[in-house]
């Protein structure tokens, strides 16, 4: 079947995408207000694209009002946030964070989580997460209903049974999105296979 976006709505076109293009991983970010209340929401419009340096993108919607998300303003403001992972443990809680607050209400306490602090920022981190990205906005560009914020990652947090003396990460299985409106999938499954060079691949085929 052959699918010509312009021939259907935007919701059919965001069901479409956003079932295909998958699992992607959720960025959890808190930023802070400047009246100083901690805002915590779930993006899934997410991904790292730069190591040097280190560069990850948001792209953030309007809210069902047709305005600016709290994430969105907060970022612009202040500059800074912070991308949080979510493992299972934590699902139930990004859920309720992913519910329409009121500006001034915080996920965070909603959630029953706690803030810790950031090192290079001032929005802080959620304690519980097993890693934390912290991220100083590199730059921002308008794409129709969304915002694209590209971060530079200033700060790693890692928790210390998930990391070895060399730097390899193990045993990380944070939850990815699936398909809209509400999947998802676990990241344990998985396996390890070795890219293979040009040399290899030629003499596989002589």
């Amino acid at each position: 079947m052959q699918i010509d976006p312009s021939r259907h709505s935007i919701e059919d076109n965001y069901k479409l995408l956003s079932n295909l293009v998958v699992p992607r991983p959720i960025a959890w970010v808190t930023s802070l207000s400047p009246c100083g209340v901690i805002n915590l929401a779930p993006f899934s419009f997410f991904n790292a694209v730069g190591s040097n340096p280190l560069y990850v993108i948001i792209s953030i919607g309007l809210n069902d009002a047709g305005e600016a998300k709290d994430t969105a303003k907060n970022i612009l403001a202040s500059g800074e946030f912070v991308v949080n992972l979510v493992t299972e443990d934590l699902f139930d809680a990004m859920n309720i964070s992913a519910a329409d607050f009121p500006s001034g209400q915080s996920e965070l306490a909603a959630a029953h989580l706690h803030a810790a602090p950031s090192v290079h920022i001032k929005a802080p981190r959620v304690a519980e997460a097993q890693a934390s990205l912290e991220c100083k906005l590199f730059s921002s560009q308008p794409l129709g209903a969304n915002t694209l914020f590209i971060g530079e990652v200033v700060m790693f947090h890692v928790a210390d049974h998930l990391i070895d003396s060399d730097l390899h990460i193990n045993n990380f299985a944070p939850v990815g999105r699936l398909g809209s409106p509400s999947v998802y999938c676990r990241t344990a499954d998985r396996f390890d296979v070795a890219r293979i060079s040009y040399a290899q691949w030629l003499n596989n085929n002589q």
